[in-house]
């Protein structure tokens, strides 16, 4: 079915879509459809208090987030993207839906999606939609239907994403079929009480090592951590860039220009809100290793770190995440979460299995079935292939 074009039926009609640009009178409220930019112009306060009333506060759904990407991203890309405000019947926001229409390639066809309006730059995780637990999402899905999207797709949601469940829902009731499917680890470490309380879950072995390690550190070097704020952020940043390049031998994760820029004006509005944690682990007066991560709600997320093969043998990357955990631990967060990624050393820190999700929306109809079963090979082929 290469090159296929499924696009009959699927235009929106001019009235529906122009429909939406004002909200819908009626005892249910209504959705308006803005630009993202008309959406950013609503301020942190109307996005972040959405967010922090429902039941998945995702600090990659944040005002911030979504406004360092459109500083970040192409012109074209902002221009195409948008958002679905739903009011409730006293006129206040209920709900916030940041998409993008474009073509992606869909099992090896272009197709017509409907997905974040931020896509997967810089790795956003634990996405829902911003709604309140008692908006009427029947409604938004009402609006969804008028746009031009062969799929729907949202990706990375958080594990039991209730809004994003709650969305699918009303489209099946409206006709459509969704697919929903894990998609890739994030584990996620519940902070105990205390670091004792948690040193006493690991392995004897595991437990003694990590003790030696900062022992042996200590006893040896001058050790200090450093956290860098609003007024030394892009020191930190240079720090940090340096020692993650090293780590990698010149390549590592902010290669990328776009997905550095974005994180680089997400931190810089992180430190703003004093929720931004940027260390180094500084052994006789240099920096050793260096972390980078950020608070939201009662969460640290772990984004990104370096150290100097120097180091290696005193595992100074080890003892700075340690010293990270016991940071949380004794400022009362409840979760470590160390984001997309199944890689070893964070199930020695936690034996969690936690993943992430995605959903998918079909359209009825014969576009919506054909597309349903490319996607139901390919997973056959996936599952074959393991």
């Amino acid at each position: 079915m290469e090159g296929v074009s499924l696009t009959t039926g699927l235009a929106a009609r001019r009235d529906d879509v122009r429909a939406l640009h004002h909200p819908v009178a009626g005892s249910r409220g209504g959705v308006k459809r803005v630009s993202l930019s008309d959406a950013l112009a609503l301020g942190s306060a109307v996005w972040d208090g959405l967010l922090g009333r429902g039941r998945s506060p995702s600090p990659f759904m944040s005002w911030a987030w979504h406004r360092a990407w459109a500083d970040s991203a192409p012109s074209e890309e902002v221009g195409a993207s948008e958002a679905l405000l739903l009011h409730g019947p006293d006129g206040s926001l209920e709900a916030l839906l940041p998409v993008r229409l474009s073509r992606v390639r869909f099992h090896r066809v272009w197709v017509q999606a409907l997905t974040w309006a931020i896509g997967d730059v810089g790795c956003p995780d634990d996405l829902d939609v911003p709604a309140l637990p008692e908006a009427d999402l029947s409604a938004l899905a009402a609006a969804l239907e008028t746009l031009p999207w062969q799929v729907l797709i949202l990706s990375n949601l958080v594990a039991g994403a209730a809004n994003a469940d709650r969305l699918c829902a009303a489209l099946v009731r409206r006709g459509h079929v969704a697919r929903q499917r894990a998609l890739c680890p994030c584990p996620e470490l519940e902070l105990p009480a205390s670091w004792d309380a948690y040193l006493a879950t690991l392995r004897r072995s595991r437990r003694q090592a990590l003790r030696y390690m900062e022992r042996s550190l200590r006893r040896h070097h001058a050790v200090a951590l450093t956290d860098y704020d609003e007024d030394r952020l892009e020191e930190g940043w240079r720090c940090l860039l340096s020692l993650h390049e090293t780590r990698w031998d010149g390549g590592g994760a902010f290669q990328d220009p776009r997905s550095q820029g974005l994180q680089r004006r997400f931190a810089r509005e992180m430190a703003k809100r004093k929720r931004l944690w940027l260390t180094t682990l500084d052994l006789d007066g240099r920096p050793a290793a260096a972390w980078y991560g950020f608070v939201s709600g009662d969460t640290v997320y772990f984004y990104q770190c370096g150290r100097d093969p120097r180091w290696e043998r005193e595992s100074v990357g080890l003892v700075l995440v340690s010293l990270m955990i016991q940071r949380a631990i004794e400022r009362g967060y409840r979760a470590f979460n160390f984001l997309r990624g199944g890689d070893s050393y964070k199930q020695q820190w936690t034996p969690s299995r936690r993943m992430t999700g995605e959903a998918v929306i079909f359209r009825p109809g014969w576009g919506g079935r054909c597309l349903r079963a490319l996607d139901a090979v390919a997973t056959l082929r996936a599952r074959a292939g393991r």
